[in-house]
């Protein structure tokens, strides 16, 4: 009997079926990608209460930009590993890449245990960047590859529902950790169970998904069905070329890729400096942790709602729709003070977060042809989650100078503008 961990890599029998594409058609691999995406959001729930908090009582940080340096170093390097991810994964294969994440990750939860210097929570950090761009990326892609164009925004509902519910709860968990132990290091033993479990479960039974992807362009060209033993190949443009084209140059990808970038750049407010805001108001732990989880929880489980509406609805008017939500909610956090509104406030924010987040995914996928499609995500998801740098320094600067709510005022302002800028650029993709 063959054993499920290398079964992956023996070869396709010459009788098999042709591939074929749908969530239902393939709901196996569908929903241990799922499962492991819940890995992959736990690792990153794991600072959204606690690291900032150390930063502050237990390095003694006063500033701001100081504390949040370890979101700068997350951030950089996820956006500029997800570009090269996603590249690869067209050369390397999606398994291949996302096996690459979960080693690069498992040193992560034992460096911020075992940190003497704040300087060591920034290379667990730009580790965690690494892991979750190539992690998160393939189970984005690989889902995208599995279902084909017609459930695109349920699949991606689905996959962000399963990661960002895990993060809410990991920050709710950890925060309550923390309150009844310490800082460190009982909230961080969960990651050390996340990273392990990702790894196993991707090494042993994840499947290889390109040739779905494959398949897929050659239908769509016309082409004869292919198996994944004989995937069709189709040339595909530069890097750079589909970087210009993602970035600038077509309308609907330049107003999603902006629009991803001040999704991250707010998130990284509420990661980095929310904490440390609702502190200064004699906030506990475990209640700050509370707040932290409801964003998130409330983002994961109503992608759920949002991704298929897309798909029904367009994408268009649900990330405008989106965008303004969440500045709505950011504004409150500042403008009414109480417990009350910041509940509030992060149910606001979730809901306009999982209104945009499923749905840039989804038009970005209908927008790009399949044969460089996971590329162009890659580009998308690189000015996104520069956002987390872009946001953990603007805040932080602004906070240094005039003061925690003047940034948090600042961030929202930024959204309302990048919602306008989808209103008036952006062209609904045809598929939706």
């Amino acid at each position: 009997m063959t054993h499920p961990c290398v079964s992956h890599s023996a070869p396709h029998p010459p009788t098999q079926t042709p591939l074929r594409l749908g969530l239902r058609e393939n709901w196996h691999q569908f929903t241990l990608l799922i499962l492991i995406n819940a890995f992959v959001g736990g690792m990153v729930g794991l600072e959204r209460t606690v690291v900032p908090l150390i930063g502050e009582q237990e390095f003694g940080l006063t500033s701001k930009t100081a504390i949040l340096s370890f979101i700068v170093s997350f951030g950089v390097t996820k956006a500029l590993c997800n570009l090269l991810a996603a590249r690869l994964s067209e050369t390397w294969g999606r398994k291949t890449v996302l096996i690459l994440g979960w080693f690069i990750g498992l040193p992560v939860p034992f460096l911020i245990i075992w940190a003497d210097h704040w300087w060591w929570v920034n290379v667990a950090n730009v580790l965690l960047g690494v892991n979750q761009a190539l992690c998160w990326s393939m189970t984005v892609i690989m889902k995208v590859d599995l279902v084909g164009p017609r459930q695109r925004g349920l699949a991606l509902g689905l996959n962000e529902f399963a990661g960002y519910l895990s993060v809410g709860l990991t920050a709710w968990l950890t925060g309550y950790l923390a309150s009844q132990y310490a800082l460190r290091p009982q909230p961080f033993y969960l990651g050390i169970g996340f990273v392990t479990a990702g790894l196993l479960l991707s090494w042993c039974w994840v499947r290889e998904t390109r040739g779905h992807a494959l398949f897929e362009a050659g239908h769509l060209a016309g082409g004869p069905p292919h198996t994944a033993s004989a995937p069709h190949v189709l040339p595909t443009p530069s890097l750079r070329d589909i970087f210009v084209r993602t970035s600038w140059t077509h309308p609907t990808l330049f107003a999603c890729s902006q629009a991803g970038l001040v999704n991250n750049l707010n998130d990284a407010l509420s990661w980095g400096l929310y904490p440390l805001f609702f502190s200064s108001y004699g906030l506990g732990i475990a209640a700050i942790g509370l707040l932290k989880a409801i964003y998130p929880i409330v983002w994961g489980v109503t992608q759920v709602l949002f991704g298929p509406l897309s798909d029904r609805w367009g994408r268009k008017w649900l990330i405008v729709g989106g965008m303004l939500v969440q500045a709505f909610g950011i504004w409150l956090t500042v403008l009414m003070p109480t417990y009350s509104a910041w509940l509030l406030a992060a149910i606001l924010q979730g809901l306009g977060t999982a209104m945009v987040y499923p749905t840039l995914l989804a038009a970005i996928a209908d927008v790009a042809p399949p044969a460089w499609r996971a590329t162009s995500l890659g580009v998308y998801r690189f000015w996104r989650d520069a956002g987390y740098a872009i946001g953990a320094l603007l805040a932080g600067g602004i906070a240094d100078f005039f003061g925690m709510s003047a940034a948090i005022h600042a961030i929202a302002l930024l959204t309302v503008c990048a919602g306008v800028i989808v209103a008036v650029v952006m062209r609904e993709p045809q598929s939706a």
